[in-house]
C-alpha cells in the first residue's frame, strides 16, 4: 500500500522460518509418528490398513466433547462435569426405551437432557460470577452422576435395536460412520472458531473479558451458548459411546473429563484462556487414542496409560515454554 506521500510501504508480515517449524503442531506430529514407532514394535500386527482405518472407532466417540471443550479453555473457563452428563443422557435414553419409548424419541431426549444439563451450567456460571467455571461444574458433575446412580443403581440397561448400532460401528463411504462425523465436526468447529465472530469474541473474551464486555459484546450470551452446546456434544458422545457399547451403566464415561482436557492442552491450548488452534486438539486426540490402544495390544494397563498421558502433558508445558522463549527471541531479532 502507499502512504499520503506515495511512498509505497509493504506492510505484509515476512516469513519466518523459526516461527513456522517451531509451530506447536509441527511437534505434535512429531509425537504422532513416534506413537506409531513404538507401538509397530509392541506388535508386529500393528502397521496395517485396517488398523488406521478401524481403531479410531474406539476412541474417537469421546473426541466430539474436545470441539466444545477447545472453546470452554480459550474462554479461560473449565467443564469437568462432561463425563457426568454423557452417563445421565445415556441412563435417561436407555431406561425410556426400555420403558416403550421409540428408539429415535429416546435418542432425542438423550440430546436434550445433555444440552439442558451444558444450559444449566452456563446459567450458574453466568448468573453468580463469583464462583468459578471449576467450583459450579465440580457440583454438577456429582449432582448428574449421582442422578443417574438413583436412576439406575448398580444395574446395566440397554437392549437397543440392532440399527443403532450402526452409529458405533457401521461404515459409510468406506470409514467408519464415527469417523465420517468426526470429521462433519472438525470442519464445523474449525471454521466457527478461526472464521466467524462468535469465534474471534470466544478469543478476545479469553484474552480481555472485561475489555470485550465494555466493547459491547453479550459475553454472557458467549458464556451460556458454548456451554450448552459443549452439554449437546457429551450428548452425541453418550449416542456413540452406548451404541458401540450396546448398553448403559451409571458409571459409563468415568474419567472422560480428564481425557477430554488432557487432548485440549497437550493440543497446545492455553488453560489461561486466549490461545489456541483446532489442529493441535485433533492431532492431540489421535496420539492419545492409538497410544491407548498400542498399549492395550501389549496388555499394558489403563493405569500405565494415564501415567503416560500425564507425562506428556508435563514435556508439553515444558516445550511451551521453550517454544514461547524462542518465539520472543525470534521477534526481537
Amino acid at each position: 500500500m502507499a502512504d499520503d506521500t506515495g511512498i509505497r510501504i509493504d506492510i505484509r508480515k515476512r516469513w519466518n522460518w523459526r516461527e513456522f517449524f517451531f509451530q506447536w503442531e509441527w511437534l505434535l506430529v512429531l509425537i504422532f509418528l513416534g506413537v506409531h514407532v513404538v507401538n509397530s514394535f509392541l506388535s508386529p500386527y500393528y502397521l496395517n490398513l485396517d488398523t488406521f482405518i478401524s481403531t479410531p472407532s474406539t476412541f474417537l466417540d469421546k473426541s466430539f466433547i474436545v470441539f466444545p471443550m477447545m472453546f470452554v479453555i480459550v474462554l479461560g473457563m473449565i467443564d469437568i462435569s462432561v463425563g457426568s452428563i454423557v452417563a445421565l443422557s445415556a441412563v435417561i435414553m436407555a431406561v425410556s426405551f426400555n420403558a416403550g419409548l421409540p428408539m429415535p424419541a429416546a435418542m432425542l431426549l438423550c440430546l436434550a437432557v445433555a444440552t439442558t444439563a451444558g444450559m444449566i451450567n452456563g446459567f450458574l456460571i453466568t448468573k453468580f460470577k463469583e464462583l468459578s467455571s471449576v467450583i459450579v461444574t465440580l457440583s454438577t458433575m456429582i449432582i448428574y452422576r449421582g442422578i443417574a446412580y438413583i436412576i439406575l443403581g448398580d444395574q446395566a440397561s440397554g437392549r437397543f435395536p440392532e440399527w443403532y448400532s450402526f452409529l458405533g460401528w457401521g461404515r459409510l463411504f468406506g470409514l467408519p460412520f464415527v469417523v465420517v462425523c468426526f470429521i462433519l465436526c472438525a470442519v464445523i468447529f474449525g471454521l466457527i472458531l478461526h472464521k466467524t465472530r462468535f469465534g474471534r469474541s470466544v478469543f478476545g473474551m479469553g484474552n480481555n473479558g472485561l475489555t470485550c464486555r465494555y466493547s459491547g459484546i453479550n459475553t454472557d450470551r458467549i458464556t451460556f451458548l458454548v456451554f450448552m452446546i459443549t452439554g449437546f456434544m457429551a450428548g452425541l458422545t453418550a449416542l456413540f459411546l452406548t451404541s458401540r457399547m450396546g448398553s448403559t451403566r451409571p458409571n459409563v464415561a468415568q474419567g472422560y473429563e480428564l481425557e477430554v482436557i488432557a487432548m485440549v492442552v497437550l493440543g497446545g491450548v492455553s488453560t489461561t484462556g486466549g490461545v489456541g488452534r483446532i489442529a493441535g486438539p485433533i492431532l492431540a486426540i489421535f496420539i492419545i487414542g492409538f497410544l491407548g490402544y498400542g498399549m492395550g495390544l501389549a496388555n499394558i494397563q489403563a493405569p500405565a496409560v494415564l501415567v503416560v498421558i500425564g507425562l506428556l502433558l508435563i514435556l508439553s508445558v515444558l516445550a511451551m515454554r521453550v517454544r514461547f522463549k524462542i518465539r520472543k527471541k525470534s521477534a526481537a531479532v
